[in-house]
């Protein structure tokens, strides 16, 4: 990389784009990488305060900060993103399609604890859209060894899954089952099954049925078989999730053979969570705030369920930082702190 005064660059190519900004107007490359400068580009570039270009000298072990951020991007980027041309240095990761983007949180503090390189990303397990950016990369100096690059793409290598990929939501066949008895005999009207549907069709599943079990253990347990005879894949458990002895979905789900994973989530709303695998088919225990609160621990871990994911009881306690809802007057979600 050679130094050169503006008067003396025509006939010069340009090794990166120049930004030219524009006060209250506009920001942006004003002179793309590999402009070829003309005499008129002259009094341009003083305008923008450029005294001096640069221009390629090819010193061996250098490569360009175009061309570090292309590999960068490439090195951690897995299925279901894209990413655009180097623009003033960086390259910008999107969503390819609709999903839930997964990010190795060790993988980006890895890479960026290499020196000059800066990679940021949206939050682990944030829905997105497609289109959505949820990624961009680029290096600090205009030309880097290319050592580091090599030591960027060994540690991506490292990992066994991507850094970042975003996973589709699969179209599941969910079984809801609704417990009271208040609701079984028509004392007070159903408020969970309008709210499930909804949600589960938008996540792109299909509602089997709906089902109303009173409490008692076995009559809940011979719903959710129901279900499974069906070919459920995922079920639904709503009400009775609290301590309180009449309420008995934990106990019904737990004494059938499944697989308890938690019972309680540090998230609020939806402390009283509970999850349980009969088999490979997800039962999802639900608090009665499902019912009421715009966004809850449902709406943070049923989506993961959809993408195919088993989740752990580790990983439902690693939400206690970030699990707690502000309950703002208008729901934001994703937009906010809530489950990050």
């Amino acid at each position: 990389m050679e130094k050169i005064k503006v008067q003396d660059s025509v006939g010069s190519v340009l090794i990166h784009d120049m930004t030219q900004i524009i006060p209250g107007v506009s920001k942006g490359p004003r002179f793309r990488k590999g402009h070829v400068v003309q005499e008129e580009d002259i009094p341009v570039l003083l305008s923008m305060g450029k005294e001096h270009i640069y221009v390629w000298d090819q010193t061996p072990g250098l490569i360009h900060e175009n061309e570090a951020a292309e590999r960068l991007a490439q090195a951690a980027s897995g299925p279901g993103l894209v990413y655009d041309s180097p623009k003033e240095g960086k390259v910008t990761l999107s969503a390819a399609q609709d999903g839930i983007l997964y990010v190795s949180e060790e993988g980006i503090l890895a890479l960026n604890t290499l020196e000059y390189i800066v990679f940021s990303t949206l939050h682990n397990h944030r829905p997105v859209k497609k289109g959505d950016k949820v990624a961009g990369t680029r290096v600090v100096p205009l030309m880097i060894d290319e050592k580091v690059i090599l030591e960027a793409e060994r540690i991506a290598g490292t990992f066994s899954s991507p850094l970042l990929e975003v996973r589709p939501m699969k179209s599941l066949k969910v079984g809801i089952v609704t417990t009271g008895s208040e609701v079984f005999h028509g004392i007070i009207q159903d408020k969970f099954g309008p709210v499930l549907r909804a949600k589960v069709e938008s996540w792109g599943s299909v509602v089997l049925g709906q089902t109303l079990a009173s409490d008692d253990v076995s009559r809940i347990q011979s719903c959710i078989r129901d279900y499974l005879s069906q070919g459920a894949e995922m079920i639904l458990v709503s009400g009775g999730m609290s301590v309180d002895p009449d309420d008995v979905t934990p106990t019904a789900i737990k004494e059938m053979g499944a697989e308890l994973i938690t019972y309680g989530a540090p998230v609020l709303p939806g402390a009283m969570f509970l999850l349980a695998y009969m088999g490979d088919v997800p039962i999802l225990g639900l608090p009665g705030c499902v019912m009421y609160s715009k966004t809850t621990a449902f709406d943070l871990f049923a989506p993961r369920l959809l993408t195919g994911e088993r989740l752990s009881r580790l990983d439902i306690v690693k939400l206690g930082h970030g699990g707690l809802c502000l309950d703002c007057p208008v729901c934001t979600y994703p937009q906010c702190s809530f489950g990050k």
